[in-house]
């Protein structure tokens, strides 16, 4: 057998078991979108679902996809769970507003949208449970405060400074292992009500109950699937409602991995549909340096001045201007060399096209928001006009380099943006978490866009993964009006 017959075998074998595994944690659960006023709301539960509320919001740049790892063995232990999604953020119509920077302003909006929410899911219940991550963690303590028909609340990588020695009053705060400044943040929050209390030790004060748990191998965004996480989880809200404990939590992280990974290694095998007649021209060391190096210098200090606020996503402005001008700087240097990019071919450029909606399709639902709203439509178009400039160069340079050059390719980009956040830090901070979006084309998409450029030449796969680009950019951050 072959390696290409091999890796196709693997791949196959990887998304039929990871969809086994997908579906195996969505079976026996209904899931019903809805709406409460403008917010989208989804509601998990078995049919015979007898257990209480739960609330569950995500965190910023989030969607209510995201938050499917705790919500499905919640709804499997007899909860009914209800997931919503703030403010400009998912497939919420509406966006965000006010000043990002004070609790009068966006916080108060998203405190006010919450509390709407609560209002008609509580329908007279006292004990609604809620769960929270990162952004939410500090909503959800905020809007407790003032009511009473708050059960017990669960917050995953919390921050709120309105956590204090009596509110809330029973509470499971989990961190990720890796998450050193928010695991001494939850540690130090149970210590409010006993100073001697230690990492996974349930500590009571009269009606007071607090613990705090570390997962392990997690960060910021892994926790969302870690099955240590999901467990304490789901245990929490049974001793607290007095349910039975014991529920499978299924690895349904592994398995989202599994699938895009296997979908990415199928790819090469598709792709020898393209009629092979790409051109190579190889970069030297001293080329590709340069096609590094230069606008990765040049464009922060090229587009700050030109900085424009016109579309309604944060940073998305800037960050679609410093795309153009990085790949158009690259662009010039390769056309000067004369790099051939091919001509367009049809059959490459839907091939990868309907290959990454598929790619999409996956994403969308099993873990994160990947379809546009009418009103992103517009935004991602704009943004296309900076990413595919970019990506026809970054498709160009790819097809001559070997895997060190790709590196150092990427690496580039994420330099320059950090060169940017540095000359502009209180206006460019949300750049930091293009990051992880970033990263992720890189390893998905552009590995996809490389195996098509093989065989097509770069042109299409460019053009290709330009607007692929900036339809991951158009739905990943938040709506955001002034």
């Amino acid at each position: 057998m072959s390696f290409a017959a091999f890796r196709s075998v693997v791949a196959c074998l990887a998304i039929a078991f990871s969809l086994w595994v997908l579906e195996s944690a969505r079976n026996g659960v209904e899931i019903t979108p809805a709406s409460i006023k403008d917010t989208p709301v989804t509601r998990y539960a078995s049919p015979d679902a007898d257990g209480q509320v739960i609330l569950i919001a995500h965190g910023f740049a989030g969607s209510q996809q995201m938050m499917q790892g705790y919500a499905l063995p919640l709804a499997r232990a007899g909860y009914q769970v209800y997931s919503f999604e703030f403010l400009g953020h998912g497939r919420h119509r509406v966006p965000m507003s006010g000043d990002v920077s004070a609790i009068d302003g966006t916080t108060r909006l998203l405190m006010e949208q919450t509390s709407a929410v609560i209002d008609a899911l509580g329908q007279g219940r006292p004990d609604i449970g809620l769960l929270g991550h990162s952004m939410a963690t500090d909503i959800l303590v905020r809007v407790a405060e003032n009511r009473s028909d708050i059960g017990p609340m669960v917050l995953v990588s919390a921050f709120s400074q309105k956590i204090t020695a009596n509110h809330p009053p029973n509470l499971l705060l989990i961190t990720g292992a890796w998450e050193a400044g928010l695991r001494s943040f939850a540690l130090s929050a149970v210590q409010m009500i006993d100073p001697d209390a230690s990492e996974s030790k349930t500590v009571r004060a009269g009606p007071l109950i607090r613990r705090a748990v570390a997962a392990p191998f997690a960060e910021h965004a892994s926790i969302l699937q870690s099955r240590v996480a999901r467990r304490e989880a789901t245990d929490w809200f049974d001793a607290a409602y007095g349910r039975a404990a014991g529920h499978q939590i299924l690895p349904t992280g592994w398995a989202i991995l599994g699938l895009l990974a296997g979908l990415v290694l199928l790819f090469p095998t598709v792709a020898r549909q393209i009629p092979h007649k790409a051109a190579h021209a190889p970069l030297t060391r001293g080329r590709l340096a340069l096609l590094c190096l230069l606008p990765t210098c040049l464009t922060p200090f090229l587009a700050l001045p030109l900085k424009m606020e016109v579309l309604p996503v944060l940073v998305a402005d800037y960050l679609a201007l410093h795309l153009a001008i990085f790949g158009v700087i690259q662009l010039v240097i390769l056309r000067r060399w004369a790099i051939p990019f091919g001509a367009i071919d049809l059959r490459a450029l839907v091939l990868l096209l309907s290959f990454c909606a598929l790619f999409g399709v996956a994403l969308d639902r099993y873990a994160a928001n990947f379809w546009p709203t009418p009103e992103r439509v517009w935004i991602i178009a704009a943004i296309a006009l900076g990413a595919i400039p970019y990506m026809l160069a970054d498709a160009a340079i790819a097809h001559n380099s070997g895997w060190l050059g790709r590196f150092g390719l990427r690496s580039s980009l994420l330099g320059s943006l950090g060169i940017a956040v540095l000359l502009d830090f209180e206006g460019l901070f949300f750049l930091l978490m293009i990051a992880p979006v970033l990263v992720l084309f890189y390893m998905v998409f552009a590995t996809m866009g490389r195996a098509c450029s093989l065989r097509s030449g770069p042109l299409s796969a460019g053009l290709a993964l330009g607007l692929v680009l900036a339809w991951a950019l158009g739905v990943s951050f938040p709506m955001f009006q002034a």
